[in-house]
């Protein structure tokens, strides 16, 4: 087969096809009161219904609000959609604020933190106690985390343009789905460059830790903030998305039916000690779906997802199978809490250029030796990320952070130059350029910045983080939606509460049944 040839991309009319490029945001923010508590009250009325609205609905916690945007064609078209999502949830949401870092404040007792409800249809019950398993599983307050997830997704033309230049005679899904895993097992071995990059969580309150084992140390006199002095972000380390249950499972990326089959297994065959836990209480309500390791496809904790929109009722794995991959999900970065949106466009121009040098490299096959290496570097790159003499696993050998981390940037430059190329201006390169900086010291990573006000200031964590929310509110209240605006997500808050309850209306049969036939989807991985 043919290898691809970077040049032919170069050319004006396969340049073109760049600009086709699509990418959405989902962005999580934890509703907290006007002293910094989470909120206990339910997800608005005026934000339409969690369980069908488009733009907005809610993740673990009925407190834990999610933005979406669809895919458009530049990031300054998604961030003005998510910048209007804001001002609309602003109006609706009273004294309370949106806490604008990954790891929350105060939450206080792991009860206490509400579970997202999604009213009384068979599908609203299920991702409620979905939600349930979790915090049987792992704890409420690790739910309370929150990221932003980057999709993107390249145009069938350019697929067609790429099968063509490398000769393949695949169908066109079959050819997009072995391509984007391509670009996964390469984003995987690499995505610890993002979290040394954008890692905005070096610090937490202290109460987040209260009871549990970690590996932090005062950052202040009495111990209400904890930090690792290198850290850059502790959501993706031990106190955040990992799980001890998980670390056994190791999810094989070279191909499509691996991939499935592996995963399929670990949602059909029972977790001894989830079994143990059981689906129902001791009063007989459901606490978790299943006694699998995993209890759907989500709870699989990955920095990256292939994805296909599932329909209604459809499961992740099944569309998959059914129409390969669609996009990519990407899923390891943290709120900027220095920026309104918790995400700038020179940020998403840097992770386009990424994504596409993940893509367009050589990207061996992966095995269990090169997947716990991965594990091990993202353990380093969370606790010791900011040390300039770190080291990580390349090729079965130590190399340093600063260097591999240079080599890098420099192989993504050539894609910032054919964006840059497609779009007729030099944003791109910027991006890059501004990433360097952080690798050489220039600047300051968004981790070490937080430090450093945190220090400044003399500030807890929870006061330097209210502090920015509260600015950040302002902003979003100095700037109200029109008239029309207004009135148009009004209308689809209410749209989406009519959708919710013709759901409702349409249910037959019980919800046993209704799991049943949703679990018997996961029987396709057999054949």
């Amino acid at each position: 087969m043919p290898k691809f040839n970077l040049a032919d991309l170069a050319q004006p009319e396969s340049l073109a096809l760049l600009k086709d490029i699509r990418r959405g945001i989902e962005k999580e923010s934890l509703r907290v009161t006007a002293d910094g508590e989470l909120a206990q009250t339910d997800h608005p009325r005026g934000l339409g219904s969690a369980m069908t609205h488009d733009r907005i609905t809610t993740d673990f916690s009925e407190a834990l609000l999610e933005f979406i945007t669809p895919p458009v064609d530049t990031p300054e078209q998604a961030l003005e959609i998510l910048d209007q999502i804001h001002r609309y949830t602003y109006s609706q949401i009273g004294e309370e604020r949106l806490w604008v870092n990954s790891m929350p404040g105060r939450i206080g007792r792991d009860n206490d933190i509400p579970v997202a409800r999604y009213g009384k249809s068979h599908s609203g019950t299920m991702k409620t106690v979905y939600r349930l398993g979790l915090g049987l599983r792992y704890g409420r307050a690790m739910q309370t985390i929150a990221g932003i997830h980057y999709n993107f997704s390249l145009p069938d033309t350019f697929w067609q343009w790429l099968k063509e230049k490398e000769g393949s005679d695949e169908g066109l899904c079959a050819f997009k789905t072995r391509r984007y895993f391509d670009l996964i097992r390469n984003f995987r071995r690499h995505y610890w460059l993002l979290i040394y990059l954008f890692g905005a969580a070096p610090a937490v309150c202290g109460t987040f830790v209260q009871g549990r084992e970690h590996k932090l140390q005062p950052f202040d006199g009495d111990g209400r903030s904890l930090y690792a002095p290198q850290a850059t972000s502790l959501r993706m380390g031990d106190l955040g998305y990992t799980s001890d249950a998980q670390k056994s499972l190791i999810v094989c990326y070279n191909e499509l039916p691996n991939y499935l089959s592996t995963l399929c297994a670990a949602i059909s065959r029972p977790y001894p000690p989830y079994h143990e836990l059981g689906v129902k209480d001791a009063e007989g309500n459901y606490q978790q779906l299943s006694t699998g390791l995993l209890q759907i496809e989500n709870e699989f904790y990955s920095p990256i997802r292939p994805k296909n929109p599932a329909g209604m009722g459809e499961t992740a794995l099944s569309a998959l199978d059914a129409r390969g991959v669609e996009y990519i999900e990407v899923r390891c970065l943290d709120l900027n809490p220095f920026v309104p949106l918790g995400i700038e466009a020179p940020q998403m121009r840097f992770l386009d250029a990424f994504l596409l040098h993940c893509l367009l490299s050589d990207s061996p096959l992966s095995d269990d030796a090169d997947y716990r290496a991965i594990q091990e570097n993202q353990q380093r790159i969370v606790y010791r990320g900011r040390d300039p003499e770190l080291e990580l696993i390349h090729n079965g050998r130590e190399r340093k952070l600063t260097d591999w981390a240079s080599e890098l940037l420099d192989q993504i430059d050539p894609m910032a130059d054919l964006l840059d190329q497609a779009w007729g201006s030099a944003d791109y390169r910027r991006a890059v350029s501004a990433q360097r900086d952080k690798v050489s010291g220039k600047t300051l990573t968004p981790a070490a910045q937080v430090l450093a006000e945190m220090h400044e200031h003399k500030q807890t964590f929870f006061q330097w983080a209210s502090a920015k929310a509260e600015q950040h509110r302002q902003y979003f209240l100095d700037r109200p939606l029109d008239a029309s605006e207004q009135a148009e997500f009004a209308r689809l808050a209410e749209e989406s509460l009519q959708k919710q309850q013709a759901i409702e209306d349409a249910d037959t049969g019980s919800f046993e049944d209704f799991l049943g036939k949703y679990y018997a989807q996961y029987t396709f991985c057999q054949r």
